[in-house]
């Protein structure tokens, strides 16, 4: 469906830029758009390799893992359908663990399989889970300890201070995480009154 969107917005703005007379310029701001892209790309893979290995070592020396084991009591609470010790509460802690410390990448898998893991507990099998949508809300939202994204176009937009947004991201995003987990378990309990 996104592409569909995408077409017609694309080709709704050639026709538009056509019509009104403007295709030179329209042209013009087409090659200086896919100029700039490609300047960003190539500015932000060395940033983003920079931060992609500070993020590995930081993975090699433990700190992901130490970040999940704290991680463990808070979740046995989110996620109270999750017998403990099962598999999908390491890949859930594991995730939430790489999300914080901006390791996008290493979280993706780490989310599916924790998806994979839930989808076996679930009793429904064609309805999403309450612990799949808590996870999903949690996964979404994220708190950004270290926010590589956010600080990669920074620093390729040429900010003098990249960095400065660790601490308004963390706040940020610790609100939207709060926010998130309250309205996911307001409507867990109210499908279990229903379903009562």
């Amino acid at each position: 469906m996104m592409d569909i969107i995408w077409v017609i917005l694309l080709l709704g703005g050639i026709a538009i830029g056509v019509i009104s007379g403007k295709g030179t310029e329209m042209t013009q701001a087409l090659m200086d758009g896919a100029s700039r892209a490609v300047e960003l790309c190539v500015r932000l893979a060395g940033v983003c390799a920079l931060w992609m290995g500070l993020m590995e070592i930081m993975r090699r020396a433990g700190w992901v893992d130490a970040l999940a084991r704290r991680l463990g009591g808070v979740l046995h609470r989110l996620f109270p359908d999750i017998p403990a010790g099962h598999p999908a509460m390491g890949a859930i802690s594991m995730n939430l663990a790489a999300n914080m410390l901006g390791m996008g990448n290493a979280a993706t898998p780490l989310g599916i399989k924790a998806m994979e893991q839930m989808q076996r507990l679930n009793t429904s099998p064609d309805t999403a889970s309450a612990a799949m949508c808590m996870f999903l809300v949690m996964n979404t939202s994220s708190v950004q300890l270290i926010p590589t994204g956010i600080i990669n176009f920074r620093h390729a937009a040429g900010s003098a201070q990249a960095g400065a947004i660790v601490l308004p991201a963390l706040i940020a995003t610790t609100c939207s995480t709060l926010v998130g987990i309250l309205v996911a378990s307001l409507f867990r309990r109210l499908s279990r009154r229903r379903g009562a």
